[in-house]
């Protein structure tokens, strides 16, 4: 039985947006002269519980990475931008998109990357808990639940074909 970390009241997707900046150093780099995956990973998996933890408000895991996307690299120097939102909400979890872009000087931002998130919530003795419903407000945000929709059907029929 899942316990509650706020109860089932609404909050909008807005309430939860996180954005951070990481600038692209020397330690950061693969051998190829880009950020490395994993390090953008660390970032996006930062990004994401910092978002669940806005909405639950209360403690979160990582359940699972849905879908991350590659798109370009950063190089050296970079100004990276992570941008996280809730998505989707089920009883006791979320679906957290953070998008990635370098940014110009001038405010100018490329898209790098595109991840979605599993994110529970958790208790103080590490059981799964019930989180805050969403208010889907925008056309937008109305075409990412449904689309989380879909992510969702597609998520527990991998897990039925044991993926």
């Amino acid at each position: 039985m899942a316990s509650e970390c706020n109860g089932r009241k609404m909050k909008k997707v807005s309430d939860s947006v996180v954005e951070q900046f990481f600038q692209v150093r020397p330690g950061y780099l693969n051998g190829a002269g880009r950020l490395f995956g994993g390090k953008l990973m660390e970032w996006i998996d930062e990004v994401a519980g910092l978002t669940a933890v806005r909405h639950a408000e209360c403690n979160v895991v990582t359940a699972s990475v849905d879908n991350l996307k590659f798109i370009r690299g950063a190089r050296q120097g970079d100004l990276v931008a992570l941008t996280g939102r809730i998505t989707y909400v089920g009883r006791t979890s979320m679906e957290v998109r953070v998008d990635t872009y370098v940014e110009a000087l001038n405010g100018m931002r490329r898209p790098i990357n595109r991840a979605y998130l599993i994110i529970v919530a958790i208790d103080k003795d590490g059981n799964p808990a019930e989180v805050p419903g969403i208010i889907v407000e925008s056309e937008s945000e109305k075409a990412e639940w449904e689309a989380a929709l879909k992510r969702k059907e597609i998520r527990l029929h991998r897990k039925e074909e044991g993926f």
